[in-house]
């Protein structure tokens, strides 16, 4: 079931359960941390920020990654950033009102970090397929 705002009487006949169960399932995954909160989705396009873009961050020192990755928190056009391994150190998405704006994240606040060596911009053209959900086993198991 992918829609979160379910009620506790649907998602227990997905699970085939009574709703007092799937209630108490749901609660124990949010205690494990396996549910980590839920969101509304929004359509960024309909929002303004129809530019998505990735960002290869390369840095030049490991010291400088914890004030990176706290001035990121700050920036709210990066919703991802991930720690990858590879030829750069952090891999970024980003979401922009147009190229304009990602000229000024780019060269205004991302390279103006300390110990930024480099950076590499790929710009999306167009989207097949994006999901917050997460792949479950029985849901890959055939």
């Amino acid at each position: 079931m992918i829609d979160g705002r379910a009620t506790w009487a649907e998602l227990a006949a997905e699970l085939g359960l009574s709703a007092p169960a799937a209630a108490e399932r749901v609660r124990k995954l949010e205690e494990r941390k396996i549910i980590r909160g839920y969101a509304a989705i929004v359509d960024p396009a309909q929002t303004g920020y129809e530019l998505t873009a990735f960002v290869s961050v390369t840095l030049d020192r490991p010291q400088h990654r914890s004030k990176f990755t706290r001035a990121l928190e700050k920036m709210p056009e990066v919703v991802e950033c991930h720690h990858v391994a590879g030829d750069f150190d952090y891999l970024l998405k980003v979401r922009c009102r147009g190229t304009a704006d990602l000229d000024g994240l780019l060269s205004n606040r991302i390279k103006e970090l300390p110990g930024i060596a480099r950076t590499r911009t790929t710009i999306v053209l167009g989207t097949l397929k994006e999901s917050i959900v997460a792949p479950l086993a029985s849901a890959t198991e055939d």
